[in-house]
């Protein structure tokens, strides 16, 4: 299997609109950051998790021509606003995707784009979309899911794992029920925002630590500020741990 980060930024993207900082104008294009999403590439097919702001733009950056399921870890803003450009993959593949998330974050889905879910004559072409609320492991496109409750502040919504790797965005905590279930990991995706503390996710002292008690082989940072760089942060980190970039891809 291979992972793919589509995109590795926080809400605002990097750059941010009308910030001239040196990271917003850097030329190094590992600090040009898309919205976080990532793509799992398995027997074929593609599970994306999450349908980010910028998912045509990922898509066509990526040459992604298919989408198998989809897995949402929480309904803000940045995570599922792209969710119209799976109309695409539809036309396509001539079927409905199947896309799974907690029971708050698919309800919240069909109320924040209750259009996709209506059945009337006033919307023209949209997604075909079947969604199922889950809270336990199950399956996609033939392999194991496993959702990872964690804390996004007082939110409690889903990181997931799929074999060796796991993704957990938007973090600010793992609860110990969870971290148990990130055991023998070969890659861990974690959020790290920046290092000025924040109070629903990870800075990137917080996020090292994380790994740290986790012990996976090899964690890239994603869900990154615009005070990070690439160029002068990476070479910080501890061994085995490594800010990610869009485009980045392992096998796990």
């Amino acid at each position: 299997m291979k992972l793919r980060i589509l995109g590795c930024g926080t809400s605002t993207g990097v750059p941010v609109i009308g910030c001239h900082c040196g990271v917003c104008t850097s030329k190094d294009p590992r600090n040009k950051r898309m919205r976080s999403s990532a793509l799992i590439r398995t027997g074929g097919k593609n599970i994306l998790i999450d349908t980010s702001t910028d998912l045509r733009s990922q898509s066509l950056a990526n040459g992604i021509e298919r989408i198998d399921s989809v897995l949402f870890t929480h309904p803000h803003a940045d995570h599922i606003h792209g969710i119209d450009d799976l109309r695409a993959f539809n036309l396509m593949q001539k079927g409905p995707i199947p896309c799974y998330g907690s029971f708050y974050t698919v309800e919240r889905i069909k109320v924040m784009f209750d259009y996709i879910f209506r059945e009337d004559s006033y919307d023209g072409w949209k997604p075909r979309l079947s969604m199922t609320a889950v809270d336990a492991p199950f399956e996609a496109c033939g392999v194991k899911v496993v959702p990872i409750g964690i804390l996004h502040g007082s939110a409690s919504i889903f990181g997931y794992r799929i074999g060796t790797m796991a993704y957990i965005t938007d973090c600010s905590a793992i609860p110990e029920e969870s971290a148990r279930l990130l055991e023998g990991l070969d890659i861990l995706v974690l959020g790290a925002l920046r290092h000025k503390p924040h109070p629903t996710h990870f800075t990137v002292e917080q996020a090292v630590e994380a790994s740290r008690a986790i012990k996976p082989k090899r964690t890239f940072f994603t869900h990154l500020g615009h005070s990070l760089d690439y160029t002068k942060d990476n070479p910080l980190l501890p061994d085995g741990i490594e800010l990610a970039y869009d485009g980045l891809e392992v096998e796990f």
